[in-house]
């Protein structure tokens, strides 16, 4: 016999995370007003406001550099550990090699190890073969290390979803493995590949220790020369330059999420 649990025994339940949500909410709701003031001080509650600290940002290379290096490296990761990390998820999937768990688990791996001991070992595999270091190829291979593990995970799970057997019914029809794949499977697990390529644009447009240990001068990404920015001067462009960054990772993620809810809401009508 099920027991039913009342909103009100629950209460302490919601309170708790009501205050998780405000302390990471919080900060945000800071920086925000912050990189509107109109003073030089990153002081809250601002004493006027102004947007002289996004002019700032847009007006200064080394804003808008690093702006463009981190947008370029990341779509190209986002390509990339897409690619791969759907070929590798479909395939172990698909097979039986008593391996596969194994090599899933590898491929996962970076998600355990320190960000600092990735970046060291990253360095000096560059500084040995050479040619790598400040190059774009090197940003985007050392954060497809950490990306892909995203994309593995998101893509087990769409694919453990999935009823294979309707590809295989294509591919009795005549369909070749990749026509059937493009054709059957890729589109049931659409949403799995989009939420991949944002997750993996997302990871490395924020990726700050690869990005230090790799690359520096014109080669540096907008969370590095914030970094350095906030070591060496802090003024409200910082709060610009957050604020910024905080709507590319958080409104993406958000307009998928309802696309996505708006579909299986207009899917589960069709069905009913």
């Amino acid at each position: 016999m099920e027991s039913y649990v009342s909103h009100r025994d629950r209460l302490w339940l919601y309170i708790f995370v009501g205050l998780v949500i405000f302390y990471l909410v919080v900060p945000m709701l800071i920086v925000i007003p912050v990189s509107f003031s109109s003073t030089t001080a990153m002081t809250f509650p601002p004493r006027g406001w102004s947007l002289r600290w996004y002019e700032a940002f847009f007006g200064e290379q080394k804003w808008i550099g690093s702006l463009w290096v981190s947008l370029r490296v990341a779509t190209l990761t986002m390509i990339v550990t897409t690619l791969a990390g759907v070929a590798a998820s479909y395939a172990l999937h698909q097979s039986s090699f008593r391996l596969s768990e194994t090599i899933r688990a590898t491929l996962i791996s970076p998600l355990a190890v320190p960000s600092i001991l990735i970046g060291v070992g990253i360095f000096f595999v560059y500084a040995r073969i050479g040619g790598l270091l400040n190059t774009t190829a090197g940003l985007v291979l050392g954060h497809s290390v950490v990306a892909l593990p995203f994309v593995m995970l998101t893509m087990s799970a769409g694919f453990s979803s999935f009823d294979m057997s309707q590809e295989m019914v294509a591919r009795s029809l005549g369909a070749n493995r990749f026509k059937a794949f493009v054709t059957v499977t890729l589109p049931q697990v659409k949403f799995s590949v989009a939420t991949s390529m944002l997750l993996s644009f997302l990871v490395s447009f924020d990726e700050l220790i690869i990005s230090l240990m790799v690359a520096s001068g014109p080669m540096s990404t907008l969370s590095r020369v914030t970094f350095a920015t906030l070591r060496d001067d802090v003024d409200p462009t910082l709060a610009a330059v957050s604020t910024l960054m905080l709507i590319v990772t958080s409104v993406p993620p958000l307009l998928l999420h309802l696309y996505a809810s708006r579909v299986r809401a207009r899917n589960g009508r069709n069905a009913g």
